[in-house]
């Protein structure tokens, strides 16, 4: 069977979306001086070095260079076998230079994007390459995740390193919105209110974004330009102020937050906001 063309793009756009992210974040790290390399990030255990080795980490594998188990020593901040993986990346280029791992970042990556762009993936359910495939994940699901990786870590990034930017642009726009689709699931999930309620969520400038819940429990999209009164709740921040607060960078900052309607129940959306690992 043919390759469906519609689907054949929608992946090939998630590597476009990467790249550009990649590209960013090389922009980035290209000439920060090597002592800041040691200032400390929103994660926890992790100095800039550490996002750094954990990106070159990570991408390296996706082009299949062996992963290494190395001993962590005491990391309370690892909680989970994932986690374990990734700080065994970290730990495993504590040594190495930041321009050895920016060259490591920067090789690995240009071999993945010249694979792409030499086969562009046409099946979203055939297990994804090297070790994200043998943790479950399918093509779709590592190529729509790699993006949003590469641009939350250089959001860490610019914080640390008091270069802020990054907030335009296609990856800013797409990791917001793929963050964005957590919506319902924080509110629904977490959250748990009663039948009938609404939530309208905006970010920068964003089309706002919306959930209600149904009889049955259930949180489902909302069409906000069709909401014939006052949502319950409404919410609207800046994107980099979601961003910490989907990412649980950081505790949400209420006074960054503009909120109307059911005070309580906005209180409880913004506690359960975080989203990535």
């Amino acid at each position: 069977m043919a390759p469906d063309p519609e689907t054949t793009a929608r992946l090939t756009s998630y590597g476009d979306v990467w790249w550009a992210a990649v590209e960013d974040l090389l922009d980035l790290v290209a000439d920060v001086p090597d002592d800041a390399w040691s200032a400390p990030t929103d994660l926890a255990g992790w100095d800039a070095h550490a996002v750094l080795a954990h990106l070159a980490h990570l991408e390296a594998v996706a082009v299949d260079t062996p992963h290494t188990p190395v001993d962590i020593g005491d990391a309370p901040h690892v909680r989970n076998d994932m986690g374990r993986f990734t700080e065994e990346g970290v730990v495993a280029r504590r040594d190495r230079s930041p321009a050895e791992l920016v060259d490591e970042l920067r090789t690995a990556t240009a071999a993945r994007r010249a694979a792409l762009v030499a086969t562009p993936p046409t099946e979203p359910t055939a297990p994804a390459p090297t070790v994200y495939g043998a943790i479950g994940w399918d093509t779709e699901t590592f190529l729509g995740n790699r993006p949003l990786d590469i641009w939350m870590h250089e959001q860490d990034l610019r914080r640390a390193l008091d270069r802020p930017g990054g907030l335009q642009g296609v990856p800013a726009a797409y990791c917001t919105q793929k963050l964005l689709r957590s919506l319902p699931y924080v509110v629904g999930k977490r959250v748990a209110p009663p039948a009938g309620t609404t939530v309208v969520l905006s970010v920068g400038e964003l089309p706002p974004v919306g959930v209600e819940i149904g009889d049955d429990g259930r949180a489902r999209p909302l069409d906000v330009d069709g909401l014939p009164g006052d949502p319950t709740t409404r919410l609207a921040t800046d994107l980099e102020t979601y961003t910490i607060a989907a990412g649980g960078r950081r505790p949400v900052d209420v006074s960054r937050w503009q909120v109307s309607g059911d005070a309580d129940l906005a209180s409880r959306v913004l506690e359960n906001l975080a989203v990535t690992p």
